[in-house]
């Protein structure tokens, strides 16, 4: 058994059973911890005035740590879970063992991205989320290969993304918005990090996990052909195989 945990963050808009392909192989190596965001699966959205914000989510995980009695851990991430893992870097740096950064990106949105996220955080707590919001968000997040030969990791993404609570949605969103560049902190990092991205992914490309894997010291960059933007639904095969032989290399007792 590891010495670290790892815990890994959802993407958006989803919650953690989105790692549910990959649980069984990792969780038969290591000591595997997959919350749910605040305010998406089973998790609430805790009643507050300030602005959405990813550092309340980091928050979040450090209090889930005490709550769990762990000093450190190997946080990973897919897209807005990696956001969130970089926030946490940031706020507690000391907390953070390892870095697995999963079809994700350090650069803050672009103004058009940002307003982009307004646009569905408003329609999501005007409307809900259902239908439209897996209807605008599947071709991106899936290569093509994986939306015309596998209906059933389709379907499953739609029931995933209709299943969130709008209002949980709407803070994700825009939380996101308001992120900062994280390539300073990736660059201030001393820990072992795993950086993959999927060949076609066209949300956080393969460039700007280059981007990340340049910035951290002695950092893996693996890519997974033929996925997209979501590898843990796409080829849990091939991501839990790179966590798991990246880990034997850095994080392992010998």
């Amino acid at each position: 058994m590891a010495e670290l945990p790892l815990i890994l963050l959802h993407a958006f808009p989803v919650d953690a059973r989105m790692w549910d392909p990959v649980r069984a192989p990792l969780a038969a190596r290591l000591r595997l911890i997959t919350p749910d965001q605040r305010g998406l699966g089973r998790t609430p959205l805790p009643e507050t005035e300030r602005a959405p914000s990813l550092d309340d989510a980091a928050r979040d995980v450090v209090a889930l740590l005490d709550k769990l009695g762990l000093e450190r851990a190997v946080l990973g991430g897919c897209s807005m879970g990696g956001y969130l893992a970089m926030a946490v870097l940031r706020l507690a740096p000391e907390r953070v063992g390892g870095l697995v950064l999963i079809d994700t990106k350090a650069s803050a949105d672009t103004p058009e991205a940002a307003e982009n996220r307004a646009r569905v955080a408003e329609r999501a707590q005007a409307e809900g989320v259902a239908g439209w919001l897996a209807e605008s968000m599947l071709p991106n997040v899936l290569a093509e290969r994986t939306r015309t030969e596998r209906p059933e990791t389709v379907q499953a993404l739609r029931e995933l993304m209709d299943a969130q609570p709008p209002s949980g949605v709407a803070w994700a969103a825009r939380a996101m918005a308001a992120r900062p560049d994280s390539l300073d902190v990736l660059a201030a990092a001393r820990v072992p990090a795993l950086v993959v991205v999927g060949e076609y992914d066209t949300l956080t490309p393969p460039e700007a996990a280059r981007a990340m894997a340049d910035a951290v010291p002695g950092a893996e960059l693996v890519t997974l052909p033929g996925a997209g933007h979501l590898t843990p639904l796409e080829d849990p095969e091939g991501l839990a195989r790179a966590i798991l032989t990246w880990w034997d290399r850095h994080l392992t007792r010998k």
